[in-house]
């Protein structure tokens, strides 16, 4: 394994931050790119102290132009060319579509799926140049086939997975690969609070969740982590334009 610079945005905890521990672990030197500064840092000690990586905390917020070249620019003269990129910033919140409004939609979609674009402009152009690079995008199994209570967020995976595939032909000869990580029903505080946040009754929410999961369980951060950092590898090399669920057999396709 051929040990990279490799950037998770929204990695302090969660998904994320399960992404870095795997990332780490394979050898790899991780910036955790996170709004939430203090708790990136706080991640990035922990993972660093845990695993004698090496792991740094920037500053990112994905839905600023310039908070993202910024921050690009941060991680490459500390840690030198950005290798692997990872797009798992993301929100969510609960509720019918019916119920939503024009600036719940807008949020959704600058996150989940402009933030993405706008990190990747920053980073994949550096990598076509240089002849390398690996772009793991976070899509869900929401993306795949919908989900009650998401359609927005629904649309905005789609909208990744649909990308990456695009990405990944029109980069396909510079020796860049892109493909789409799809988590199914994933237990991480954030799942827990929009739940809650939504009026429901969380417990009921997820076990309604876990009994649709052919497992009969929900994932957990350190189950996706793996999975990107396959995408990530040198193995990977000939994989590009890919869909891979991690969701317990509830997408299978």
């Amino acid at each position: 394994m051929t040990a990279r610079v490799a950037i998770v945005t929204g990695g302090a905890q969660g998904i994320g931050r399960g992404i870095v521990e795997s990332l780490v672990a394979q050898g790899h030197t991780v910036a955790i790119a996170d709004l939430n500064g203090e708790t990136a840092t706080s991640t990035a000690k922990e993972v660093a102290a845990a695993s004698g990586g090496n792991v740094i905390a920037v500053r990112m917020d994905v839905t600023d132009t310039d908070s993202v070249r910024s921050a690009v620019a941060e991680v490459e003269q500390q840690l030198g060319p950005v290798e692997v990129l990872v797009n798992n910033a993301g929100w969510d919140d609960f509720m019918p579509f019916v119920k939503t409004n024009e600036e719940f939609w807008d949020k959704i979609l600058d996150i989940n799926f402009k933030g993405a674009l706008r990190v990747i402009q920053a980073v994949v152009p550096g990598m076509m140049e240089r002849g390398f690079g690996r772009v793991v995008n976070i899509g869900s199994d929401a993306g795949r086939v919908g989900s009650s209570l998401e359609a927005v967020y629904s649309g905005s995976k789609g909208g990744i997975i649909a990308f990456t595939k695009t990405l990944a032909r029109e980069v396909a000869t510079k020796g860049v690969t892109a493909n789409t990580v799809c988590p199914g029903p994933t237990d991480t505080p954030a799942l827990r609070n929009f739940t809650q946040a939504s009026g429901q009754d969380a417990d009921k929410v997820i076990a309604g969740m876990t009994r649709a999961v052919p497992m009969k369980r929900l994932g957990t951060p350190s189950d996706i982590g793996p999975a990107v950092a396959f995408f990530a590898s040198d193995g990977a090399g000939f994989v590009t334009g890919q869909t891979l669920s991690v969701s317990g057999g509830l997408t299978m396709a």
